[in-house]
């Protein structure tokens, strides 16, 4: 086998070669010229030894050249051991891995004839199953056949029949069963959702605890004497007519000790002919342009008394950011009043409700607030323009840019218009919540017992009603019916007509239960 190490021999051998070469020259280019010249200065013991010398160097480095190609032989026959081992050793590997390849394919095949062999006989088995089904299927149709002509037999009714009287027992049960049910589910909802209702209802009032008094519009002005009733009518009555054409407002002077009655159907006119009056009278001038100038004077302090008044009520609110139109709108709230209770203390009191409530349910508190605050801002023009105050309300706050999940909740909170999302039934709870909490209004006698004869009236004119009475100031309507004319199932359906008519009918703050009671009485006497 050729090894590259062989080929440092040749320089070795060559070097030799050179330096006997140039010794045999040496010797003869000196002895010639020795000859001619005839000179003796080169001895023949040197030439000799020169020879000796080349030819000892010649044999020291071919000996030296033959043992380093001995040692590059030996060397290059080592790795060619070395090589055919590592060749060798990789030949077994590689043989070693294609027999272990080879079993597991080997394994393979053998698994998969296994699995074959397996589904095959599934495939068997199922062939088998299913020649047997058919079989019971066919005997169990068989079987059904006979027993419904024996049953037809027995029974005299075809199988049409049979089967419509089993479809309709089973419908009677069905429907008997779902309506108790529905009633259970509905008990259970109420109970739940009265139980969650109050919690948050007494959360929102128990955080919105503030000390309310109800204000009324004055309408009479109190005098220092009698004397001065003389001063404001005037010289044939002139003052009272400046007074009068001025404000708006028509004047009662009349026996009532030192009072003067202002009587006009708008809250406004009446708080300037107020503020003028007193005015007047702290002036002591009393003459028709004095009257014009004090008018004119108290109608710019109203306005902006009304425009404090609104911005004052927004601060509390926590609303800002309001048109100044709507600002003075909501102070015009504060001279209105509904059964007593002042609109504007009423129009903050909902915004706290509806706000405190949001928290609670998880719902857009400021939408809340913002609604509760403006929705019945329609009352401070329904003296003005035609149609419910919701509906006018929540065109004047689209109007002014509020936003539209506001407006919705200001139109829907009366339920003109049905309420579309959370917000709107919140405001809507939080309204009925301030205006029918003990002590937020009150009526006269005899609208409050016309409100409990036509809350009687409209149960009573239910078929199969014995008795309605009205109770806990109308806000209970209880009911006897007649037990052979009512059973149970319809006693729960009539319920729920009589509050569906007392909500189409009927004007009511708050709300209204309604109680169907039956009750089947049997008295004998033992003689």
């Amino acid at each position: 086998m050729d090894n590259p190490n062989l080929s440092l021999i040749l320089p070795i051998v060559i070097v030799a070669v050179i330096l006997i070469g140039g010794a045999y020259a040496v010797v003869s280019a000196r002895t010639p010229r020795q000859q001619v010249h005839g000179t003796s200065s080169l001895r023949e013991a040197d030439v000799e030894r020169l020879m000796r010398d080349a030819s000892e160097e010649a044999d020291r480095l071919l000996e030296e050249a033959k043992s380093r190609a001995k040692e590059l032989i030996l060397e290059a026959k080592e790795d060619s051991v070395l090589h055919k081992a590592e060749a060798e050793r990789h030949a077994r590997d590689r043989q070693a891995e294609m027999q272990k390849r080879e079993q597991r394919m080997a394994t393979r095949e053998e698994h998969l004839e296994r699995k074959v062999e397996q589904f095959e006989k599934r495939e068997r088995t199922q062939v088998v199953k299913e020649q047997l089904a058919e079989q019971k299927s066919a005997e169990a149709e068989a079987l059904r056949a006979s027993q419904v002509r024996e049953l037809e037999r027995i029974s005299n009714l075809t199988e049409e029949a049979a089967r419509a009287e089993l479809i309709a027992r089973i419908e009677g049960s069905a429907r008997e069963e779902a309506t108790q049910r529905i009633r259970e589910i509905e008990q259970q909802t109420k109970e739940e959702a009265a139980r969650r209702a109050r919690w948050i209802v007494a959360q929102a009032i128990q955080r919105c605890a503030s000390d309310t008094s109800i204000e009324l519009t004055q309408t009479s002005v109190s005098i220092p004497s009698e004397e001065m009733k003389g001063r404001i009518i005037g010289k044939e009555g002139r003052n009272i007519r400046a007074l009068e054409a001025a404000t708006g407002v028509d004047l009662i002077i009349d026996d009532t000790p030192e009072t003067v009655i202002l009587s006009s159907f708008d809250p406004i006119r009446r708080e300037i002919a107020r503020v003028s009056l007193l005015k007047l009278l702290s002036d002591g001038r009393i003459h028709p342009t004095r009257i014009e100038e004090l008018v004119a004077k108290s109608k710019t302090e109203v306005e902006q008394q009304m425009k404090d008044d609104g911005e004052r009520a927004a601060y509390e609110a926590g609303v800002p950011g309001l048109n100044v139109e709507l600002v003075k709108l909501l102070g015009r709230l504060k001279f209105r009043s509904s059964y007593g209770q002042n609109q504007l203390q009423h129009s903050l009191e909902v915004s706290f409700l509806a706000g405190a409530m949001a928290a609670e349910v998880g719902a857009d508190i400021a939408v809340c607030r913002r609604a509760g605050l403006l929705h019945d801002i329609g009352k401070a023009l329904d003296h003005e323009i035609e149609g419910p105050h919701a509906l006018i309300g929540a065109e004047f706050a689209r109007k002014y840019a509020v936003p539209p999940r506001v407006v919705h909740a200001i139109q829907a909170h009366h339920f003109e218009v049905d309420p579309q999302t959370v917000e709107a039934f919140l405001v809507a709870a939080a309204d009925a919540i301030s205006a029918s909490r003990p002590g937020a209004r009150r009526e006269t006698v005899d609208n409050y017992i016309k409100r409990l004869e036509a809350l009687e009236g409209v149960a009573s004119s239910f078929a199969g009603v014995d008795k309605a009475y009205a109770l806990q100031a109308g806000r209970e309507v209880r009911i006897l019916v007649k037990p052979d004319q009512v059973n149970e199932d319809e006693a729960w359906a009539l319920s729920r007509d009589i509050v569906k008519r007392i909500e189409e009918t009927m004007d009511f703050p708050g709300q209204i239960k309604v109680t169907v009671i039956r009750e089947t009485r049997v008295v004998d006497y033992a003689r």
